[in-house]
């Protein structure tokens, strides 16, 4: 299995759909594409923002971290 590229809190953060295409969260220490999704659009779902560490968030949420699952892990959160 490839080593996952290690990227830190501002390089999340430029990954917001705004500053560049990718549309990127992390949780618990993984960062996830989430570009293709339709609820992700312009980098804002719900009140929640991309490019930022959503673990402490998702208990706050609908559903539980098994949506992760289907999307892909570009990386590590340094």
């Amino acid at each position: 299995m490839e080593e996952l590229k290690a990227y830190t809190k501002s390089q999340l953060a430029l990954r917001n759909g705004h500053d560049r295409p990718e549309i990127w969260v992390a949780f618990e220490g993984l960062i996830y594409n989430v570009s293709h999704s339709r609820l992700w659009r312009n980098g804002k779902h719900y009140e929640h923002w991309a490019g930022q560490d959503l673990t402490d968030e998702l208990k706050d949420a609908p559903h539980n971290d098994h949506v992760f699952e289907k999307f892909e892990v570009v990386g590590t959160l340094k």
